[in-house]
């Protein structure tokens, strides 16, 4: 091979390389996802350990139990974020207070959107749209939304309730996140149709939630 030769080929390897490495470092344009993990925040946590005061609009006011923490579109193994560049996606004032009755904090829903909603392909009104039909259609066993007293039990006990009280999902639907000692969240994932589905390896349940036993704080 001439020099000449071999610094064409060199220059070409390194043409390729930087378009590879644009490629790796570009946004995932949104939309190219397998399927929704809907997490439902145990919202007596929260306000336990990082609102005792009740400062925020979550932990003051009516009782609450679940809020929607996000509804994040997964691959099968790992998931997209920020798929967007430049500027930071902007969610209309409409949508916001449109969801505040669930997702009690401005900060979160513009967040959500920004790294996970992005990622849907759907507009902030309809991405939102869907997060509230799936939000809707998990019913939350009555003992939890009652819930008057701390709790002790198995992770698997709650998502036992679960499915007791959602006779559509099957185990490898939900999965429960504690940590540390405390219920921190229900997940229950979704097809793009918005049907229930199973889960992905990011669900993983003896990662979630490793403890035989978690607390769940009574409903305030």
């Amino acid at each position: 091979m001439s020099a000449r030769t071999a610094l064409v080929v060199l220059a070409v390897a390194a043409a390729a390389a930087v378009a590879v490495a644009l490629l790796r470092s570009s946004p995932d344009p949104g939309g190219n996802f397998a399927y929704y993990t809907l997490a439902l925040s145990w919202s007596p946590t929260y306000c336990e350990t990082e609102d005792p005061k009740g400062r925020t609009a979550q932990c003051r006011g009516a009782p609450r139990a679940f809020i929607l923490h996000g509804f994040w579109p997964q691959y099968e193994r790992g998931w997209p974020k920020n798929c967007y560049s430049g500027k930071r996606p902007w969610v209309p004032e409409a949508v916001i207070d449109g969801m505040t009755d669930i997702m009690p904090s401005r900060g979160l829903i513009i967040h959500q959107y920004a790294k996970h909603g992005t990622c849907s392909g759907l507009s902030p009104e309809t991405y939102f749209d869907a997060a509230r039909a799936a939000f809707e259609a998990v019913r939350v066993p009555e003992r939890l939304e009652r819930l008057d007293r701390p709790l002790e039990t198995k992770p698997a006990d709650i998502e036992a309730a679960f499915l007791a009280a959602n006779p559509e999902l099957e185990p490898d639907m939900v999965a429960v996140r504690c940590g540390p000692e405390r219920l921190r969240e229900v997940r229950v994932c979704f097809s793009k149709k918005l049907g229930p589905r199973s889960c992905g390896a990011n669900e993983n349940q003896a990662r979630l939630c490793p403890t035989p036993t978690t607390r769940v704080p009574p409903v305030r």
